[in-house]
């Protein structure tokens, strides 16, 4: 019984560890822009003449 409860403190700080994750990379910035990675791969190839 004692394993369940290491696995669920284990679980809730894995878990923990990917929402802080998560929230450094919205205040980083790192989602603002969403847009061009799309555009950027249909217009590759006149980026290299």
């Amino acid at each position: 019984m004692s394993v369940i409860f290491i696995l669920i403190g284990i679980s809730i700080s894995v878990a923990l560890v990917f929402l802080g994750l998560f929230l450094w990379a919205v205040r980083s910035k790192q989602y603002e822009d969403d847009y061009t990675p799309s555009v950027r791969m249909l217009f590759d190839d006149e980026l290299k003449k």
